[in-house]
């Protein structure tokens, strides 16, 4: 998937060993662990694109979380802003990139526009 592991080191005073450590989430789990509903959809998104576990669904939904989050606050500023038009341009090029969003759909509209099953179809 596109979320690449980062690797901290932390110096450990004893004996001059290095601790390699990665962070930064990659999914979230539920709050509600035994809903009807969301289990059986979870079970028919494993069966129809043949992931391996519950987790790999997590990560997808997550990993869409943070991109919507992100084009939410974008939409939120001015629309003349440098961080809007910068970041903006920065997060439609990498939709783009990804395979996520045609050429003639960058507006973060469509980004909010996303859901899940496009992530994992692509």
């Amino acid at each position: 998937f596109w979320l690449k592991w980062q690797v901290v080191l932390f110096p450990v005073e004893a004996m001059g060993k290095k601790s390699y450590q990665n962070y930064g989430k990659t999914f979230r789990k539920p709050k509600r662990p035994f809903e009807k509903e969301r289990l059986d959809g979870e079970m028919k998104v494993i069966g129809e694109y043949g992931l391996k576990n519950k987790r790999e669904v997590w990560r997808v939904q997550y990993a869409l979380a943070k991109i919507r989050t992100a084009a939410r606050t974008l939409l939120t500023l001015d629309e003349k802003s440098e961080t809007r038009i910068f970041q903006g341009e920065a997060l439609l090029r990498r939709m783009v990139r990804l395979g996520l969003l045609a050429e003639g759909e960058k507006k973060l509209d469509y980004v909010l526009g996303l859901t899940a099953a496009k992530i994992m179809y692509r």
